[in-house]
């Protein structure tokens, strides 16, 4: 009987890891949830980065629409990716889009708009990357949806994409508009 129990045992939690493994491989890793969907835009007070955009704070947010906050810094691969696509986005009225500025220079990030264009209507620096840190951003590009009442809807993490655009903000976007 004790040698049968010792044979099974390890075959029974080498049968459990595999059924452990073969279920994590279900997820993707790159995909970290945002603690914050569905739920109230965290406060921020935010100083303008650029003289000409209105600085940026959460609680002027609500009540304007759809806002989308693209979170950048000029040092990003994937912000340089990612800006002409927001540049054509921008001309879009049907949301409002500003930027949050996450753990960089000011005179870096105002270099960086000067050469690729400013698509933000506000837009405000985070050298120490707090207001960043309370969004729950992982790194940048990051781009969160909120809606007229102050709620993130959705959170993109990477550079935003038209294939990313077209299937979870554009359907976003819509539902906002019909409300």
């Amino acid at each position: 009987m004790l040698r049968r129990i010792a044979t099974t045992l390890p075959v029974l939690l080498f049968g459990g890891l595999a059924v452990s493994f073969a279920l994590g491989l279900r997820h993707d890793p790159k995909v970290i949830p945002s603690m914050l969907l569905d739920r109230q835009l965290p406060n921020f007070q935010l100083p303008a980065l650029v003289p000409d955009r209105a600085a940026l704070s959460s609680s002027e947010l609500q009540g304007r629409g759809l806002v989308l906050i693209n979170v950048f810094s000029s040092w990003c691969g994937g912000c340089r990716f990612e800006h002409p696509f927001l540049m054509e986005k921008s001309k879009d009225r049907r949301f409002t889009l500003v930027g949050l500025n996450w753990k960089d220079e000011p005179e870096n990030a105002r270099a960086f708009l000067a050469t690729y264009g400013n698509p933000f209507e506000q837009l405000g620096a985070d050298p120490s990357g707090r207001a960043g840190i309370n969004l729950g951003v992982t790194g940048v590009p990051e781009t969160f949806v909120i809606d007229s009442s102050g709620r993130v809807r959705l959170r993109v993490p990477g550079p935003m994409t038209p294939d990313i655009w077209k299937t979870e903000i554009e359907p976003l976007i819509e539902k906002e508009v019909k409300s």
